[in-house]
């Protein structure tokens, strides 16, 4: 086991931020017919008031590049980054099915949890499945998310402090 096998098993998911769900399901509603995808990150819940250690799915991201249409999302495997607290991937299936088809199974490697979303995208139409595609729980959390406009606030000195770590 490599390093960032060790760093990336050694926080469990606690679950996913209910505003993150919600930001999925309508995303998927809008790219409807097309497939929705994107890859899971999470925060320590520490950050988010909770008393506990752990991570909560906090952030969808959305690769540049990513291909879609009714049946499949292709995503340009090198612009994905190398990001410790990415959790594993969420998508829509438009047809409603919410069960890993094979493609699916195959890109399941990366990550330990992994949503389907299927049409018509009601909180009710989703299901988290692990890296070998078998059903899994994945609890709702109701945390405040830190504001995004925090997050690109910094100072020349925050990215001086930054690049002094590399």
């Amino acid at each position: 086991m490599g390093l960032l096998d060790a760093l990336f098993r050694s926080s469990e998911i606690l679950g996913i931020a209910e505003e993150t769900l919600e930001f999925a399901l309508e995303s998927s509603s809008e790219t409807h017919p097309n497939e929705y995808m994107g890859f899971l990150r999470g925060t320590e819940a520490s950050e988010l008031g909770l008393e506990r250690d752990g991570l909560v799915i906090t952030d969808v991201l959305v690769v540049p590049g990513t291909e879609t249409n009714s049946v499949s999302a292709t995503v340009r495997t090198n612009m994905i980054p190398n990001d410790v607290k990415a959790l594993g991937s969420i998508h829509s299936h438009p047809n409603g099915v919410v069960r890993p088809s094979d493609a699916d199974l195959e890109t399941f490697g990366r990550g330990s949890v992994h949503v389907i979303i299927g049409a018509p995208y009601r909180r009710s139409d989703w299901q988290a499945f692990d890296s070998k595609g078998q059903p899994t729980q994945l609890n709702v959390i109701d945390v405040e998310l830190p504001d995004a406009e925090e997050f690109f606030d910094f100072t020349q000195a925050d990215i001086d402090e930054d690049l002094q770590w590399e």
